[in-house]
């Protein structure tokens, strides 16, 4: 399986996903822009085979009316699958999804499994996505629950639900690509770096990302392993990540729900 990911707005990505490089066939996750995601297609002369929405943000979904029209304009007659959660409105969705649900686009051998991921927003949902082919690692389609070295404020769930979430996601195989769906990262590293201060792997990754970015490069996908190494919101129980809340707290979390909402606290007033 092939990933791109697209540049949209001031830091989104909306990942393109194509069986193998050489194919045209493509699907498209979280499109809030159409017009990025219209010019990759018609530049390269690739087909769109479905739209895949993890939640029902404005800069998620808001081109998908647009890629729609544009396809009909193409080929009249033809109906494009959106795929997304039933727990939300999403606009144009053919094919309501719950944690759980597997499926294959038309002509897929890859299979997407539907991963149920409240907190960002109640009815988020991640796809997690395997190939017959043994050597291909897994992908994560994740939206806005889990970052590189951070995750998503907390909009609509709780940080119970939001902690179970990257639970979820933790335990997912190491070498599984994780594709979200902004350029955070050295924003997250610099508060992991806070956060996390004596952890090493934080401070390498920062130096990478930073090499980079000064390149006009996205710092990802990055891994569930990595992410385990350096995100702090996964590291809620590790000793140096429950020192630095009592330091800036006063006193030590109760548990890992306390942990993750005070750390989620720290990030959305954290300045640097």
């Amino acid at each position: 399986m092939h990933t791109e990911a697209l540049a949209a707005f001031r830091d989104n990505y909306i990942w393109l996903i194509r069986p193998e490089a050489d194919d045209p066939r493509t699907l498209v996750v979280d499109p809030g822009d159409a017009a990025p995601v219209i010019d990759a297609l018609e530049r390269e002369g690739r087909e769109l085979r479905g739209i895949l929405v993890t939640h029902h943000h404005s800069d998620h979904v808001g081109g998908i009316a647009e890629l729609l029209r544009w396809q009909a304009g193409r080929q009249p007659g033809t109906q494009v699958p959106v795929w997304g959660p039933a727990a939300e409105h999403i606009p144009g969705r053919t094919h309501a999804l719950q944690h759980g649900d597997v499926f294959s686009p038309q002509g897929w051998t890859q299979r997407f499994a539907v991963i149920a991921v409240p907190g960002h927003t109640l009815g988020h949902i991640a796809y997690f996505v395997t190939s017959p082919e043994p050597d291909t690692p897994p992908a994560l389609f994740c939206g806005d629950t889990l970052f590189s070295a951070g995750c998503g404020r907390l909009f609509e769930g709780s940080p119970a639900q939001m902690l179970d979430s990257l639970n979820k996601l933790s335990q997912l195989p190491e070498n599984t690509t994780v594709n979200c769906a902004h350029e955070y990262t050295l924003s997250n590293l610099q508060f992991a770096r806070a956060a996390d201060p004596s952890n090493t792997w934080v401070v390498a990754h920062q130096a990478r990302c930073l090499a980079l970015r000064a390149q006009g490069l996205p710092t990802l996908p990055s891994s569930i392993g990595l992410e385990k190494s350096i995100n702090p919101f996964l590291r809620t129980a590790q000793p140096g990540v429950v020192q630095a809340l009592e330091r800036h707290r006063g006193h030590k979390p109760e548990d890992a729900v306390q942990a993750l909402a005070w750390l989620r606290e720290w990030k959305n007033n954290f300045k640097g």
